[in-house]
């Protein structure tokens, strides 16, 4: 299974708290859609015609993009590549940017998955976090995507934020459970250098919420779901289990399939290396005009392939398994494994079934220290 990830660098102006790579010029739309095509085509054997199973518009924010500005970008990618029929293909979006008319066109592009970038249903919060949308626009996005034929939508919420209650945020919860949404991203609040949530923070002009009631919100996020019919298949990754509609594109990421990753700041690994593009819009336009270099390249040695594997397989309900790793980086490792995993199978943090180890909800909370402790330094 393989997967193509495109980075649309744009946004209509920036979130306090994002750090991904974007910018509010959109004057380099038309430029950077001719290098992204210049790319698409360049690349085609990175993924040495394996067939792609999901495609992942992400940014930025590719809702900026128009209904024919995507339907090249997609008709190209099916030239190119062998993408097979059934294919996941996502689409990260902001309410604001889904009316009727928006989200009819994405349908008949081919998008089949939505992933809708809401992150409160509190017009407070949202104002707070620079958002443009409302709690209502929000509401309005997912059902009408609905209307419009979508059967496979995401909604996207972070707690841990300045000034969040626990009632606020078990009521964005629910209102997320009531739409017709078949899977949830819930993030934690983290201050990214760079942002001004990090800047405020410093500055003590705003206030981070106190470990306490993180663990709260957490408990509550993990309570909420279970009650609601959802399970956690990643630790902020939850689906409706009567669909078990998993993100199949990220359960890639985290069970190491190979992928592509496409413009600006976009990561490639195909099982052997790890490639990342530059940061910089103009940057990469103008190497991929000129024929440069616009990434960087590491060749991944037997131990960051464990580590990797450490640190993507926990985080899901896949789990850990001695037998994949004799397997695959032979009995000295899985005897390490063995050895360190023993300790948190004592203290509860991880269990084990049928030769799988997976997170207890106590291991959740310190899952940063297991992974840490399990990987090879």
């Amino acid at each position: 299974m393989a997967g193509i990830y495109i980075h649309i660098p744009f946004c209509r102006q920036k979130c306090y708290y994002c750090d991904f790579y974007k910018t509010v010029n959109q004057n380099l739309t038309s430029v950077f859609l001719n290098a992204l095509a210049n790319e698409i085509v360049s690349r085609k054997f990175f993924l040495q015609n394996e067939p792609v199973e999901t495609i992942y518009f992400g940014g930025g924010t590719p809702s900026v993009l128009t209904e024919n500005e995507l339907a090249e970008i997609l008709n190209l990618l099916h030239k190119e590549f062998t993408v097979t029929p059934d294919a996941e293909i996502t689409f990260e979006a902001n309410p604001d940017d889904l009316n009727q008319a928006y989200l009819t066109s994405l349908f008949h592009a081919g998008i089949n998955r939505l992933s809708i970038g809401i992150q409160s249903f509190h017009d407070e919060h949202l104002k707070k976090m620079n958002r443009r949308h409302t709690a209502k626009q929000a509401v309005n996005s997912v059902e009408n995507a609905v209307k419009s034929g979508f059967n496979n939508i995401s909604i996207d919420l972070i707690y841990g934020l300045p000034g969040l209650t626990s009632q606020q945020w078990k009521h964005s919860l629910n209102s997320a459970f009531q739409l017709p949404a078949e899977h949830l991203s819930a993030y934690h609040l983290t201050y990214h250098e760079g942002t001004p949530f990090y800047t405020w923070l410093k500055k003590g002009t705003l206030t981070e919420l106190s470990e306490n009631e993180s663990v709260e919100q957490f408990n509550i996020l993990l309570d909420s779901c279970l009650d609601a019919g959802f399970e956690q298949y990643e630790i902020s990754n939850f689906a409706r289990k009567r669909n078990k509609k998993y993100s199949k594109h990220n359960t890639a990421y985290w069970t190491g399939g190979k992928y592509l990753g496409l413009g600006p700041s976009a990561h490639s690994f195909d099982g052997e290396t790890r490639r990342w593009n530059v940061a910089h819009v103009e940057a990469y336009c103008n190497a991929i005009e000129n024929k440069s270099s616009y990434f960087q390249e590491e060749q991944l040695s037997e131990k960051d392939k464990f580590n990797e594997y450490i640190l993507t397989n926990i985080r899901t309900k896949w789990g850990l398994s001695p037998g994949t790793i004799s397997e695959r980086f032979g009995k000295n490792k899985a005897d390490y494994f063995a050895r360190e995993i023993e300790k948190y199978i004592q203290n509860k943090k991880v269990t084990e079934h049928n030769g799988i180890f997976t997170l207890t909800r106590e291991g959740l909370f310190v899952s940063d220290d297991i992974m840490a402790n399990l990987m090879i330094i």
